[in-house]
């Protein structure tokens, strides 16, 4: 019989585990909490059923983006093999994921807007952002001119400086 392949769209519930096998291989958990509505026709409106849990694994490549992408709170969309029922919880083996668009944006590697664009407007400046934070025209294969398939150099530096919040800006920074 083959395995139960299912889809859930649920919140991350907690930080997000990784671990790596003997061999190398990234594998990472992590759990999920999926709340149902039901519409109650007597009283004309929603209402939330029981949670359900889910401790979610996921291997390789997906270990690793599911890492790197995922954090408490965040509306994802899972596929994934039905692996365990144990304790009223349903244990999943990720086929693939994603980030729910329904209440926030998603930008890919390619997608990234400039640092720039992040920059409060102060009254002199124009509405129209300059050009170099306009998006790249996309070519048929799906790339942008000058990509070469990798992040670009600014976004690895912001990422391994950490990411400053805008609401942590100096005046100082406001400034210059």
């Amino acid at each position: 019989m083959a395995p139960s392949v299912t889809h859930v769209s649920g919140t991350v519930t907690g930080d997000v585990e990784v671990r790596f096998t003997e061999s190398g291989l990234a594998v990472c958990r992590f759990r999920l909490a999926q709340t149902p509505t039901q519409w109650d026709a007597a009283a004309q409106q929603w209402h939330d059923g029981t949670p359900i849990s889910y401790v979610c694994t996921a291997w390789r490549d997906l270990a690793r983006n599911a890492t790197e992408s995922l954090t408490d709170g965040v509306s994802v969309l899972v596929t994934g093999r039905i692996t365990e029922l144990r304790d009223n919880t349903v244990y999943l083996s990720v086929n693939d994921l994603g980030i729910s668009l329904r209440q926030r944006i998603a930008y890919t590697e390619t997608s990234l807007p400039s640092p720039a664009a992040a920059a409060p407007l102060s009254p002199t400046t124009s509405a129209a952002p300059p050009a170099a934070t306009q998006p790249a025209r996309v070519r048929a294969s799906g790339q942008t001119a000058g990509q070469t398939g990798s992040p670009p150099a600014w976004w690895e530096q912001q990422r391994a400086s950490e990411w400053r919040h805008p609401a942590a800006r100096t005046s100082a920074d406001a400034v210059s």
